[in-house]
């Protein structure tokens, strides 16, 4: 429950999530627009919940990196009169770069819980085959003529590896272990239909050969092994340990969930798959932005009263490997300790940068369902230009609930 200064305010429950299969830079989605892919999104929300009247949303915020384009004029307004959507509800974009999502989830339950929204439909999306990371953008030449950072803050795989240096333990191979063990982990839940019961399909056009309905997520590559991982360039340095392999791919996508106070959702007969417990967002170096998960949780837990030893559940968003190995071994967590990312992570799905935070909890939300000996789990995320993004959330299938 959120405590504020003048007492208790209202719990904020996630009613559903969905997303799109994810695609890979110039793949199935290279002739598709970005915000038709949101409108996928919460048109698919509000078919799956018929008893939420679409005039009751307050808000639909929806996070974009790249904001240009197809991604721009405040895709949040657009992407709702696209979908359907009353033309009372309002919109707006938020950008956080990776933890997008997570803030527009934040930030409009941080709305539900005083009172101002009852609900709300939050997600992010990227199409980075249309709109690499950094289009458009002119950093302030200040940034490195009065070294306010070092260069490599701007390229998130030299930043990744910064972190290497930070922590030798973490060896190339250690990274190459972890990615495997991903990939085989999502190759898992696609086959125990764990994954496709939140995707939303998505019809989308090739001028050449016509249309295709996408169903699953491109980039998993399920029979990855540690030796083929090892004959992978590192593009960023010369005998570095970051790969292809062992980070995230360039990705379209997007996401969305709806959240809602929870005497609403119980008036309106809506699920309660989790209820957000708290969140926190911590700053770090711009140059070793891995790092930033960290702080970012022990932000979260010490303002929720929880610890460590109470989380059951841990959904870490895999941009690099050794981004989640510095979190596990801050934290005392074995690399293939099973309340870890369970159906695998980024590094199989993909990463399309604002949306990857709704996959996340949509992810923790599923296993929730089959895990009522958990309370509590969180999402963790690394962000650009060096931060850190956690969401903690309560089991309602909690057995003591």
């Amino acid at each position: 429950m959120f405590v504020s200064a003048q007492g208790s305010v209202r719990d904020v429950v996630f009613v559903d999530g969905v997303r799109t299969p994810f695609g890979k830079a110039k793949g199935v989605y290279a002739e598709t627009r970005a915000d038709d892919l949101v409108v996928k999104v919460i048109r698919e929300l509000i078919r799956r919940n018929p008893s939420l009247p679409p005039e009751r949303v307050d808000e639909v915020a929806i996070a974009a990196t790249t904001q240009i384009g197809d991604q721009g004029l405040t895709i949040g307004r657009t992407a709702g009169i696209l979908a359907g959507l009353p033309r009372s509800v309002p919109g707006y974009a938020i950008d956080r770069m990776c933890a997008g999502a997570v803030t527009a989830v934040t930030t409009t339950a941080s709305a539900i819980a005083v009172g101002a929204y009852d609900i709300a439909i939050a997600g992010g999306v990227e199409h980075m085959g249309r709109h690499p990371m950094g289009e458009g953008v002119d950093p302030n030449p200040r940034f490195v003529s009065e070294k306010l950072v070092d260069p490599s803050a701007l390229v998130m795989g030299m930043t990744a590896e910064n972190v290497h240096d930070r922590y030798p333990g973490i060896t190339r191979a250690r990274a190459d272990a972890y990615a495997v063990a991903s990939q085989a982990k999502a190759a898992k839940a696609y086959a125990n239909g764990q994954i496709q019961p939140d995707l939303v399909p998505v019809a989308a056009r090739h001028l050449e050969s016509g249309w295709e309905l996408v169903t699953a997520d491109e980039p998993p590559r399920p029979g990855t092994t540690v030796e083929g991982l090892a004959g992978l360039k590192t593009p960023f340095r010369p005998h570095g340990r970051v790969t292809a392999g062992n980070a995230a791919g360039i990705n379209d996508g997007a996401t969305g969930c709806v959240l809602a106070a929870a005497d609403v959702a119980a008036e309106l007969g809506l699920t309660r798959k989790m209820t957000l417990v708290g969140f926190g967002f911590a700053g770090v170096d711009p140059e070793v932005m891995g790092v930033g998960p960290i702080p970012s949780t022990e932000k979260a837990l010490a303002r929720t009263g929880l610890s460590i030893d109470d989380i059951g559940l841990f959904e870490l968003n895999e941009a690099f490997a050794v981004q989640v190995l510095a979190f596990l071994d801050h934290f005392g967590i074995a690399d293939d300790d099973p309340r870890v990312n369970p159906y695998g992570g980024a590094i199989a799905y993909g990463h399309p940068l604002a949306s990857s935070g709704v996959r996340l909890m949509t992810q923790l939300a599923r296993q929730f369902e089959e895990h009522p000996e958990v309370r509590y789990g969180l999402t963790a995320m690394c962000v650009g230009i060096g931060m850190g993004a956690t969401t903690i959330w309560e089991n309602p299938h909690h057995q003591a609930a």
